[in-house]
């Protein structure tokens, strides 16, 4: 029996919907409505496309959006001073430096200088990390807050279940494994150095894969009527691969052929549909989910200021 597809889509357009009145009500008190401020440097495609997605849904809510495209040859200093105006206007809400960023410049360097406590909407700075692991009120990382909104609203327990993480990035996996834990799963944080992988994930009830390693998690990881959240977003080329990964899915092999490439999560698909009791589809599951918390951590921002 297949697993019930849970569709992030769905769920994140209900998130989007309760924040338009809150959005109204902002503007309404103050004579503006909440700001976010986007910096993207330099032109990768994936990313382009992540802020084009981002710019629409403040849009779509009545959220000023102010994008701000430094080159991607910029040096730290330069792109220091190209930002001053954005740190000095006191009417945005928000602000995201969009990742990854280029070679030259270091993350633990640009996100704490740019990314004052108080407007960070990605939830990536010290303090809201810090903040995440003692329980305390901060903007939270966006997709694995997604991930929560999820599972709340598709009425999945988390209380008492083993939840395993694969995956220990700042950005998903560490506050993935904070958040089930707040919620009081058992967690089980594995890595590239983890042995048994497939043995630790098959004890898992929750499955949350974040490694961005396409189709890493075949049937033998994969506890029969486990949730498999998969947070993998791997475009493949190689027409043997996906062959093998979508002879089920016609659908996605003529997409192939129109496209040259096509989206695979790092869970095997087939295999998460026919052994899950529930699953993220990969388009559709996760990704609407980290916009539409963003957008949260927006509203929620100016409502405090």
């Amino acid at each position: 029996m297949a697993g019930v597809i849970l569709d992030g889509k769905k769920i994140s357009q209900e998130i989007l919907a309760e924040l338009k009145p809150r959005v109204k009500e902002i503007t309404k008190r103050r004579g503006r409505p909440p700001s976010l401020a986007v910096i993207l440097i330099g032109d990768d495609p994936a990313s382009q496309i992540y802020v084009r997605n981002k710019i629409k849904a403040t849009q779509d809510l009545g959220i000023r959006s102010v994008e701000l495209k430094p080159p991607g040859t910029i040096s730290t200093d330069d792109l220091f001073h190209a930002v001053e105006s954005i740190l000095r206007d006191k009417t945005i809400d928000a602000i995201l430096v969009q990742m990854p960023l280029p070679k030259q410049l270091r993350a633990e360097e640009v996100i704490p200088y740019i990314v004052d406590p108080f407007r960070d909407v990605d939830g990536f700075g010290i303090h809201s990390l810090g903040s995440l692991v003692v329980n305390r009120s901060a903007p939270r990382a966006c997709t694995p807050a997604g991930i929560m909104q999820l599972l709340q609203r598709s009425k999945i327990p988390v209380a008492g279940k083993h939840a395993v993480v694969v995956g220990r990035s700042d950005i998903v996996g560490k506050p993935m494994a904070l958040m089930l834990l707040h919620e009081n799963a058992t967690v089980t944080i594995c890595h590239s150095q983890t042995r048994n992988l497939a043995e630790e994930c098959r004890r898992a009830d929750i499955l949350v894969a974040a490694m961005g390693k396409p189709a890493l998690i075949t049937r033998d990881y994969i506890k029969p009527g486990a949730v498999v959240i998969d947070v993998g977003m791997n475009r493949l080329t190689d027409r043997v691969r996906v062959q093998s990964l979508f002879a089920h899915d016609a659908a996605r092999l003529a997409a192939f052929e129109k496209n040259g490439s096509v989206l695979v999560g790092d869970v095997d698909p087939l295999a998460m549909q026919e052994l899950s009791s529930a699953y993220t589809p990969v388009p559709g599951g996760v990704g609407p989910l980290t916009i539409a918390m963003l957008m949260v951590n927006t509203v929620d921002l100016a409502e405090m200021h």
